[in-house]
């Protein structure tokens, strides 16, 4: 079997080490999966993930000039539908009104700035009076020892 970069095998698993995985493919030719390329998540303990003998689809990643082989069991997993195949969930800048629901008639430019001034009034005022009350009544304390 000839080693391709971006060719997915048939592996099994025959040597685990803290940082990585050893498979066996065909030709009894054997690559190592870095930890990283183990699973989509974070892999803490490679155990939890992989075991000796088991089965698994690689991606060859790399092939140095020592021969070294470099695999992927994440990569060889079959890719998820595109983003453009999602629902859209998000809502654009357009259908986003500053905390209200947008109605159907169309506002001007002062209008909006208004409610905008005012919503960051009220904002402003209940930070100040947060603010105080937990500095304390604010008034000034007295200066004089007697």
């Amino acid at each position: 079997m000839q080693i391709e970069v971006g060719k997915v095998v048939d592996g099994k698993v025959t040597g685990i080490t803290n940082f990585g995985a050893f498979v066996e493919m065909e030709n009894k030719v054997t690559g190592l999966v870095h930890i990283s390329e183990v699973a989509l998540g974070f892999v803490k303990d490679i155990n939890e993930h992989l075991k000796v003998g088991d089965s698994v689809k690689v991606k060859v990643v790399s092939v140095d000039e020592k021969g070294k082989i470099g695999l992927s069991i994440k990569q060889a997993m079959k890719p998820k539908k595109p983003d453009s195949e999602k629902p859209r969930t998000k809502k654009s800048p357009e259908e986003f009104v500053w905390g209200e629901k947008k109605s159907d008639t169309p506002t001007s430019f002062e209008d909006m700035l208004s409610k905008f001034k005012q919503s960051s009034d009220e904002r402003m005022h209940d930070l100040k009076r947060n603010i105080e009350s937990k500095r304390g009544t604010g008034g000034k304390r007295s200066t004089s020892m007697y």
